[in-house]
């Protein structure tokens, strides 16, 4: 499977109207699924995003989504609009979108692409569940404080692995139902020959 090139305006629709509906998503599920923590493709978005939008949009729109939906969430939250965790954060969509990038350059497969948002979806979650442990002192600054960070978290909330389970899945997910997206919007019409 070759990555899509978007050419057509309705693929180009198609591929910002995906985007649009993950982080709408992303933005709805912290209000109205709160028991689905981190079920949010975000990883998925940078990199899709980066795969098959033309020139500068390849960059602009994940993160411009990404960063934008995070200001978002930090109002609903009630913490700071911008932290050191959010530069971390945005460095690992940078990653992402410099994946995608890479990936429409070798003009790469399925399993590539689907290879490169579990490595991605991975990444962060040690990136930012590192930063998590580096500044919440209810972590121990030891080996065994970092293992916690990256496992059970901090008692009184989901344990952390659940983050990375549920990112992940809505990560392939969407990659998944993004490619198969913008395969048939790229596909060329079948002509009909009429028999006499």
């Amino acid at each position: 499977m070759n990555t899509p090139r978007l050419t057509r305006s309705s693929a180009l629709a198609l591929a910002l109207a995906f985007i649009a509906f993950a982080v709408g998503f992303r933005l709805l599920r912290a209000t109205a699924l709160p028991d689905l923590p981190n079920f949010s493709p975000v990883m998925a978005i940078a990199l899709c995003g980066a795969l098959v939008l033309p020139g500068s949009l390849a960059l602009l729109v994940p993160l411009t989504a990404l960063i934008g939906s995070d200001i978002l969430l930090n109002l609903h939250y009630g913490v700071a609009l911008l932290s050191p965790g959010d530069l971390l954060r945005d460095a690992c969509y940078g990653l992402g979108v410099a994946a995608g990038l890479g990936l429409r350059r070798m003009n790469a497969g399925a399993p590539a692409i689907f290879g490169t948002v579990i490595a991605n979806t991975l990444l962060f979650y040690v990136v930012t569940n590192t930063a998590s442990w580096l500044a919440n002192p209810a972590y121990a600054q030891t080996a065994a404080g970092w293992l916690q960070a990256l496992t059970v978290g901090v008692p009184g909330f989901p344990p952390t692995w659940t983050f990375f389970r549920n990112s992940l899945v809505s990560d392939l997910l969407f990659t998944g139902a993004f490619l198969v997206a913008m395969r048939l919007s790229t596909r060329e019409p079948r002509t009909v020959v009429a028999h006499a």
